[in-house]
């Protein structure tokens, strides 16, 4: 159960943070009622198209990080489970992307999303980029220490 709570609850949440952000209450509508009014406050003479711009890379940012967060999560539980870490790399980039799938076709039936293939694409590079950084972290957690080639006195 301990092993349970500490590696694949994490990834159980993030799954239910991921599906809450696919419904209606982080769409575009809703989530520009934040953006325009921050930026207006900032430079109250912003063209409404550079606000428009500014809420479409915000919104992709927020795809690439999430699956980002998610492959990591993923690498992480994958790893504790089955040990081989090139097989945890594959599997949680694998399941991060049928997420984004599954992910992408829910909000087809949410009226105001649309699933596209660039959204999936880009959660794709996300759960890439999360799988490089935790098996690069990973890689330098687990290199020994250097002995050097001198004698110690």
């Amino acid at each position: 159960m301990r092993f349970f709570l500490r590696y694949w609850l994490p990834v159980l949440i993030w799954l239910a943070v991921i599906f809450v952000g696919s419904t209606d209450l982080m769409s575009a509508e809703h989530t520009s009622r934040f953006i325009g009014p921050f930026l207006r406050w900032f430079l109250p003479d912003i063209a409404d198209a550079t606000i428009a711009s500014v809420q479409l890379f915000v919104r992709k940012c927020a795809h690439l990080s999430e699956y980002a967060v998610l492959a990591a999560l993923l690498c992480r539980a994958f790893r504790q489970s089955i040990g081989r870490p090139w097989h945890a790399a594959f599997l949680a980039f694998f399941v991060a992307a049928a997420s984004a799938v599954l992910d992408e076709f829910h909000q087809s039936f949410v009226a105001s999303r649309t699933g596209t293939a660039v959204d999936v694409a880009i959660d794709c590079g996300g759960a890439l980029i999360g799988v490089v950084i935790y098996r690069s972290l990973g890689r330098t957690r687990a290199t020994p220490k250097r002995r050097s080639a001198l004698p110690t006195p």
